[in-house]
Protein backbone atom coordinates (compact mmCIF):
# COMPACT_ATOMS: atom_id res chain seq x y z
CA UNK A 1 0.00 0.00 0.00
CA UNK A 2 1.59 3.06 -0.93
CA UNK A 3 2.09 6.10 1.46
CA UNK A 4 2.74 8.67 -0.77
CA UNK A 5 1.51 11.61 0.28
CA UNK A 6 0.57 10.37 3.64
CA UNK A 7 2.10 11.13 7.40
CA UNK A 8 4.37 8.24 8.24
CA UNK A 9 4.96 6.63 11.70
CA UNK A 10 7.89 6.06 12.33
CA UNK A 11 11.10 5.10 15.30
CA UNK A 12 13.79 8.22 15.42
CA UNK A 13 16.02 8.66 17.31
CA UNK A 14 15.82 11.85 19.07
CA UNK A 15 18.44 14.47 21.06
CA UNK A 16 16.10 16.44 23.54
CA UNK A 17 19.15 18.21 25.18
CA UNK A 18 22.58 18.78 24.68
CA UNK A 19 25.32 15.64 25.74
CA UNK A 20 22.28 13.34 27.30
CA UNK A 21 21.36 9.94 25.48
CA UNK A 22 19.38 10.16 22.64
CA UNK A 23 15.55 8.71 22.72
CA UNK A 24 14.45 6.25 20.72
CA UNK A 25 10.62 7.65 19.47
CA UNK A 26 7.58 7.55 17.50
CA UNK A 27 7.58 10.42 15.03
CA UNK A 28 5.17 11.79 12.69
CA UNK A 29 7.31 12.25 9.10
CA UNK A 30 5.15 14.13 6.92
CA UNK A 31 5.03 14.08 2.95
CA UNK A 32 8.09 15.62 0.99
CA UNK A 33 7.16 19.70 -0.57
CA UNK A 34 7.90 21.29 -3.31
CA UNK A 35 11.43 20.09 -4.33
CA UNK A 36 11.71 17.36 -1.39
CA UNK A 37 12.34 13.62 -1.27
CA UNK A 38 10.99 11.34 1.61
CA UNK A 39 13.49 8.50 1.99
CA UNK A 40 13.11 5.23 3.89
CA UNK A 41 17.12 5.50 5.82
CA UNK A 42 18.50 1.76 5.65
CA UNK A 43 22.11 2.51 7.31
CA UNK A 44 23.60 5.57 9.08
CA UNK A 45 26.28 5.76 10.31
CA UNK A 46 28.21 7.67 13.44
CA UNK A 47 30.42 10.98 12.38
CA UNK A 48 32.44 13.05 14.61
CA UNK A 49 30.26 16.24 13.68
CA UNK A 50 26.93 14.40 15.11
CA UNK A 51 28.81 14.20 18.52
CA UNK A 52 29.65 18.06 18.26
CA UNK A 53 26.89 19.58 17.48
CA UNK A 54 25.14 17.10 20.18
CA UNK A 55 27.76 18.11 22.91
CA UNK A 56 26.94 21.97 21.93
CA UNK A 57 30.18 22.88 22.66
CA UNK A 58 30.51 26.84 21.67
CA UNK A 59 27.34 26.60 19.57
CA UNK A 60 23.83 27.65 20.32
CA UNK A 61 21.72 24.96 21.36
CA UNK A 62 18.76 23.67 18.84
CA UNK A 63 16.59 20.91 20.40
CA UNK A 64 14.54 18.55 20.42
CA UNK A 65 16.70 17.50 17.30
CA UNK A 66 17.15 14.60 14.95
CA UNK A 67 20.81 14.35 13.94
CA UNK A 68 22.52 11.81 11.80
CA UNK A 69 23.61 12.75 7.78
CA UNK A 70 25.85 9.54 6.94
CA UNK A 71 23.49 7.81 5.22
CA UNK A 72 21.87 5.34 2.50
CA UNK A 73 18.75 4.32 2.02
CA UNK A 74 15.49 3.99 -0.79
CA UNK A 75 13.65 6.72 -2.14
CA UNK A 76 9.85 6.45 -0.82
CA UNK A 77 7.66 9.33 -2.59
CA UNK A 78 8.62 12.57 -4.19
CA UNK A 79 7.41 16.18 -3.47
CA UNK A 80 6.36 18.73 -6.72
CA UNK A 81 8.98 19.73 -9.18
CA UNK A 82 10.97 16.60 -8.41
CA UNK A 83 11.70 14.82 -11.82
CA UNK A 84 15.35 13.20 -11.49
CA UNK A 85 14.60 10.90 -8.83
CA UNK A 86 11.75 8.42 -8.33
CA UNK A 87 10.27 6.37 -5.76
CA UNK A 88 12.20 3.00 -5.72
CA UNK A 89 15.72 5.25 -6.24
CA UNK A 90 18.78 3.74 -3.86
CA UNK A 91 20.58 7.12 -2.66
CA UNK A 92 22.95 8.51 -0.12
CA UNK A 93 21.49 11.66 1.68
CA UNK A 94 24.35 14.78 1.48
CA UNK A 95 24.88 16.84 4.03
CA UNK A 96 25.50 19.77 1.72
CA UNK A 97 24.08 19.96 -1.99
CA UNK A 98 24.06 21.19 -5.24
CA UNK A 99 21.29 23.44 -6.86
CA UNK A 100 23.24 23.14 -9.99
CA UNK A 101 22.62 27.06 -11.03
CA UNK A 102 24.04 29.45 -8.44
CA UNK A 103 27.35 30.86 -8.73
CA UNK A 104 29.24 28.51 -6.89
CA UNK A 105 27.78 25.18 -8.78
CA UNK A 106 28.00 27.23 -12.15
CA UNK A 107 31.97 27.96 -11.26
CA UNK A 108 34.60 26.21 -12.52
CA UNK A 109 37.04 27.29 -9.81
CA UNK A 110 34.85 25.54 -6.89
CA UNK A 111 32.97 22.27 -6.69
CA UNK A 112 30.88 21.89 -3.50
CA UNK A 113 29.95 25.60 -2.22
CA UNK A 114 26.49 25.66 -3.29
CA UNK A 115 24.96 29.35 -2.30
CA UNK A 116 21.44 27.45 -1.81
CA UNK A 117 22.08 24.54 -0.25
CA UNK A 118 25.67 24.60 1.77
CA UNK A 119 26.25 22.86 4.85
CA UNK A 120 24.22 24.94 7.47
CA UNK A 121 24.37 22.98 11.58
CA UNK A 122 22.00 25.63 12.73
CA UNK A 123 19.47 26.28 10.50
CA UNK A 124 16.43 23.34 11.63
CA UNK A 125 13.87 23.45 9.58
CA UNK A 126 13.02 23.00 5.57
CA UNK A 127 13.84 25.92 3.00
CA UNK A 128 10.47 25.69 1.00
CA UNK A 129 8.45 27.10 4.05
CA UNK A 130 10.13 27.44 7.02
CA UNK A 131 8.79 24.23 9.21
CA UNK A 132 9.89 20.97 10.61
CA UNK A 133 8.78 17.72 8.34
CA UNK A 134 9.05 15.72 11.91
CA UNK A 135 6.68 16.28 15.40
CA UNK A 136 5.73 14.27 18.06
CA UNK A 137 2.24 14.75 19.08
CA UNK A 138 2.37 18.29 17.06
CA UNK A 139 5.38 19.43 18.50
CA UNK A 140 8.03 20.18 16.06
CA UNK A 141 11.52 17.79 16.08
CA UNK A 142 14.26 20.36 14.62
CA UNK A 143 16.58 18.63 11.34
CA UNK A 144 19.94 18.81 11.37
CA UNK A 145 22.12 19.66 8.02
CA UNK A 146 19.07 18.86 6.11
CA UNK A 147 19.32 15.27 6.42
CA UNK A 148 18.27 14.09 9.90
CA UNK A 149 19.28 10.09 8.79
CA UNK A 150 18.45 8.78 12.53
CA UNK A 151 15.11 8.90 11.42
CA UNK A 152 13.67 5.68 9.55
CA UNK A 153 12.65 8.36 7.48
CA UNK A 154 13.51 11.29 6.53
CA UNK A 155 13.06 14.15 4.14
CA UNK A 156 15.64 16.09 2.25
CA UNK A 157 15.95 18.78 -0.46
CA UNK A 158 16.56 16.88 -3.91
CA UNK A 159 19.48 19.04 -4.43
CA UNK A 160 21.18 17.02 -1.36
CA UNK A 161 19.68 13.52 -2.71
CA UNK A 162 22.41 11.38 -5.04
CA UNK A 163 21.11 8.69 -6.82
CA UNK A 164 23.34 5.58 -6.72
CA UNK A 165 23.64 2.32 -8.75
CA UNK A 166 21.18 0.09 -7.05
CA UNK A 167 23.80 -3.07 -7.78
CA UNK A 168 25.75 -0.92 -4.80
CA UNK A 169 25.33 -2.32 -1.34
CA UNK A 170 24.03 -0.11 0.75
CA UNK A 171 25.68 -1.01 3.55
CA UNK A 172 29.18 -0.70 2.56
CA UNK A 173 28.82 2.85 0.58
CA UNK A 174 27.13 4.51 3.45
CA UNK A 175 30.06 6.23 4.70
CA UNK A 176 30.97 7.32 0.89
CA UNK A 177 27.95 10.28 2.17
CA UNK A 178 30.38 12.07 4.14
CA UNK A 179 33.58 10.46 5.71
CA UNK A 180 35.08 8.52 2.86
CA UNK A 181 34.64 11.33 0.50
CA UNK A 182 35.74 14.03 2.79
CA UNK A 183 39.18 12.27 3.51
CA UNK A 184 40.05 10.67 0.69
CA UNK A 185 38.76 13.43 -1.90
CA UNK A 186 41.37 16.19 0.28
CA UNK A 187 44.42 13.93 -0.65
CA UNK A 188 42.98 12.86 -4.07
CA UNK A 189 41.58 16.21 -5.50
CA UNK A 190 43.01 18.82 -3.30
CA UNK A 191 46.60 17.56 -1.75
CA UNK A 192 47.41 15.87 -5.16
CA UNK A 193 50.46 14.29 -4.23
CA UNK A 194 52.73 13.05 -7.15
CA UNK A 195 54.44 9.13 -7.07
CA UNK A 196 56.98 8.76 -4.44
CA UNK A 197 55.95 11.76 -2.34
CA UNK A 198 55.85 11.95 1.31
CA UNK A 199 53.04 12.65 3.00
CA UNK A 200 51.77 13.29 7.24
CA UNK A 201 48.40 12.70 8.33
CA UNK A 202 47.25 14.25 11.22
CA UNK A 203 44.32 12.79 12.54
CA UNK A 204 43.27 8.75 12.68
CA UNK A 205 39.63 8.43 12.58
CA UNK A 206 38.05 7.46 9.65
CA UNK A 207 38.37 10.49 7.37
CA UNK A 208 41.92 10.60 8.21
CA UNK A 209 42.32 6.79 7.21
CA UNK A 210 40.24 7.97 4.16
CA UNK A 211 43.05 10.77 3.75
CA UNK A 212 45.69 8.06 3.86
CA UNK A 213 44.27 5.49 1.56
CA UNK A 214 44.03 8.34 -0.90
CA UNK A 215 47.39 9.03 -0.19
CA UNK A 216 48.44 5.32 -1.16
CA UNK A 217 46.73 5.20 -4.45
CA UNK A 218 48.64 8.40 -5.33
CA UNK A 219 51.28 6.41 -4.91
CA UNK A 220 52.97 8.31 -2.22
CA UNK A 221 56.16 6.76 -0.73
CA UNK A 222 55.92 7.40 3.07
CA UNK A 223 52.64 8.05 5.03
CA UNK A 224 53.34 9.45 8.58
CA UNK A 225 50.63 9.37 10.20
CA UNK A 226 50.33 11.52 13.63
CA UNK A 227 47.78 11.05 16.42
CA UNK A 228 47.17 11.84 20.33
CA UNK A 229 45.33 8.14 20.96
CA UNK A 230 47.87 5.29 20.52
CA UNK A 231 45.43 2.98 20.25
CA UNK A 232 44.46 4.76 16.86
CA UNK A 233 48.15 3.07 15.63
CA UNK A 234 46.69 -0.61 15.54
CA UNK A 235 43.74 0.22 13.27
CA UNK A 236 46.06 2.08 11.04
CA UNK A 237 48.14 -0.73 10.75
CA UNK A 238 45.28 -2.87 9.25
CA UNK A 239 45.88 0.37 6.39
CA UNK A 240 49.10 -0.67 5.57
CA UNK A 241 50.53 2.60 7.89
CA UNK A 242 53.79 1.85 9.27
CA UNK A 243 55.16 4.93 10.88
CA UNK A 244 53.80 6.76 13.69
CA UNK A 245 53.91 9.87 15.48
CA UNK A 246 52.54 10.50 19.05
CA UNK A 247 52.77 14.17 19.87
CA UNK A 248 52.52 13.17 23.15
CA UNK A 249 55.91 11.39 23.13
CA UNK A 250 57.99 14.35 22.08
CA UNK A 251 58.69 17.68 24.46
CA UNK A 252 59.14 19.74 21.13
CA UNK A 253 56.66 20.50 19.06
CA UNK A 254 55.51 17.66 16.66
CA UNK A 255 56.42 19.71 13.19
CA UNK A 256 59.90 19.98 14.14
CA UNK A 257 59.75 16.07 14.76
CA UNK A 258 58.28 15.28 11.62
CA UNK A 259 60.69 18.40 9.46
CA UNK A 260 63.54 16.46 11.38
CA UNK A 261 62.32 13.07 10.15
CA UNK A 262 61.83 14.01 6.46
CA UNK A 263 65.31 15.67 6.08
CA UNK A 264 62.89 18.84 5.77
CA UNK A 265 59.84 18.29 5.84
CA UNK A 266 56.63 16.22 4.31
CA UNK A 267 55.63 17.05 0.19
CA UNK A 268 52.02 16.80 1.61
CA UNK A 269 50.20 17.09 5.07
CA UNK A 270 46.21 16.75 5.01
CA UNK A 271 44.78 17.37 8.86
CA UNK A 272 41.55 15.80 9.65
CA UNK A 273 41.60 16.59 13.48
CA UNK A 274 39.88 19.95 13.74
CA UNK A 275 42.30 21.12 16.28
CA UNK A 276 44.00 24.24 15.74
CA UNK A 277 47.32 23.10 17.38
CA UNK A 278 47.25 20.19 14.74
CA UNK A 279 46.16 22.64 11.67
CA UNK A 280 49.76 24.88 12.85
CA UNK A 281 51.83 21.64 13.27
CA UNK A 282 50.11 20.35 9.60
CA UNK A 283 51.21 23.31 8.14
CA UNK A 284 54.36 24.19 9.42
CA UNK A 285 55.56 20.50 8.52
CA UNK A 286 55.55 20.49 4.72
CA UNK A 287 58.70 21.68 2.69
CA UNK A 288 59.31 25.22 1.78
CA UNK A 289 59.35 26.25 -1.78
CA UNK A 290 56.86 23.34 -2.69
CA UNK A 291 54.76 21.47 0.29
CA UNK A 292 51.06 21.54 0.64
CA UNK A 293 48.65 21.36 3.51
CA UNK A 294 45.41 20.62 3.82
CA UNK A 295 42.83 21.28 6.60
CA UNK A 296 39.76 19.14 6.42
CA UNK A 297 38.59 19.44 10.29
CA UNK A 298 36.19 21.51 11.33
CA UNK A 299 37.77 23.76 14.59
CA UNK A 300 35.68 24.96 17.47
CA UNK A 301 33.85 28.32 16.58
CA UNK A 302 36.65 30.81 18.71
CA UNK A 303 39.73 29.04 17.51
CA UNK A 304 42.16 30.95 15.08
CA UNK A 305 45.20 29.88 12.56
CA UNK A 306 48.63 31.46 14.27
CA UNK A 307 51.71 31.12 11.97
CA UNK A 308 55.02 33.17 11.27
CA UNK A 309 53.97 34.66 7.48
CA UNK A 310 57.58 33.27 6.77
CA UNK A 311 56.28 30.08 6.32
CA UNK A 312 53.83 31.65 3.66
CA UNK A 313 56.69 33.74 2.37
CA UNK A 314 58.61 30.71 1.88
CA UNK A 315 56.77 28.77 -0.50
CA UNK A 316 54.36 26.72 1.60
CA UNK A 317 50.71 26.29 0.31
CA UNK A 318 47.91 26.27 3.29
CA UNK A 319 44.88 25.14 1.51
CA UNK A 320 41.35 23.60 2.87
CA UNK A 321 38.99 21.19 1.56
CA UNK A 322 35.06 20.75 1.92
CA UNK A 323 34.09 17.23 1.51
CA UNK A 324 36.94 16.03 -0.50
CA UNK A 325 35.98 18.47 -3.50
CA UNK A 326 32.89 16.66 -4.54
CA UNK A 327 30.16 17.77 -5.94
CA UNK A 328 27.47 16.12 -3.95
CA UNK A 329 25.02 15.27 -7.03
CA UNK A 330 27.31 15.10 -9.72
CA UNK A 331 30.79 13.57 -8.42
CA UNK A 332 29.30 10.79 -5.60
CA UNK A 333 27.09 8.58 -8.09
CA UNK A 334 30.74 8.31 -9.87
CA UNK A 335 32.33 7.42 -6.54
CA UNK A 336 29.90 4.74 -6.00
CA UNK A 337 30.43 3.12 -9.29
CA UNK A 338 34.47 3.09 -8.79
CA UNK A 339 34.18 1.30 -5.87
CA UNK A 340 32.07 -1.41 -7.51
CA UNK A 341 34.05 -1.51 -10.35
CA UNK A 342 37.19 -2.15 -7.80
CA UNK A 343 38.68 1.10 -9.62
CA UNK A 344 39.28 3.95 -6.04
CA UNK A 345 41.02 1.24 -4.30
CA UNK A 346 39.11 1.14 -1.20
CA UNK A 347 38.49 -1.41 1.03
CA UNK A 348 34.81 -0.52 2.75
CA UNK A 349 34.79 -2.79 5.29
CA UNK A 350 37.78 -1.66 6.83
CA UNK A 351 36.21 1.32 7.82
CA UNK A 352 33.35 -0.40 9.11
CA UNK A 353 34.23 -1.27 12.66
CA UNK A 354 31.31 -1.75 14.60
CA UNK A 355 27.72 -2.31 14.20
CA UNK A 356 24.33 -1.97 16.23
CA UNK A 357 20.54 -1.45 15.81
CA UNK A 358 18.85 1.47 16.07
CA UNK A 359 17.64 0.70 19.53
CA UNK A 360 21.23 0.86 20.55
CA UNK A 361 22.49 4.00 18.96
CA UNK A 362 23.60 5.28 22.02
CA UNK A 363 26.87 2.64 21.71
CA UNK A 364 28.11 4.50 19.06
CA UNK A 365 28.33 7.74 20.61
CA UNK A 366 30.15 5.55 23.59
CA UNK A 367 32.61 3.82 20.75
CA UNK A 368 32.94 7.64 19.47
CA UNK A 369 33.65 9.29 22.63
CA UNK A 370 36.33 6.35 24.07
CA UNK A 371 37.98 6.47 20.60
CA UNK A 372 37.62 3.21 19.59
CA UNK A 373 36.86 1.84 16.17
CA UNK A 374 35.97 3.99 13.31
CA UNK A 375 32.26 4.30 11.90
CA UNK A 376 29.48 2.38 13.42
CA UNK A 377 27.22 1.57 11.12
CA UNK A 378 23.59 1.84 12.41
CA UNK A 379 20.90 -1.00 11.42
CA UNK A 380 18.17 1.21 11.17
CA UNK A 381 15.25 -1.48 10.44
CA UNK A 382 17.02 -3.56 13.25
Amino acid sequence: MSTAGQVIRCKAAVAWEAGKPLSIEEVEVAPPQKHEVRIKILFTSLCHTDVYYWECKGYTPLFPRILGHEASGIVESVGEGVSDLKPGDHVLPIFTGECKECRHCLSEETNNMCDLLRINCDRGVMLADGKTRFSINGKPIYHFVGTSTFSQYTVVHVGQVAKINPNAPLDKVCPISCGICTGFGATVNVARPKKGQTVAIFGLGAVGLAAAEGARVCGASRIIAVDLNPRRFEEAKKFGIKEFVNPKDYNRPVQEVIVEMTGGGVDRSVECTGSVEAMISAFECVHDGWGVCVLVGVPKIDDAFKTHPMNLLSERTLKGAFYGNYKPLTDIPMVVDKYLNKELGLDMDKFITHSVSLPDINKAFDYMLQGIGLRCLILMDA
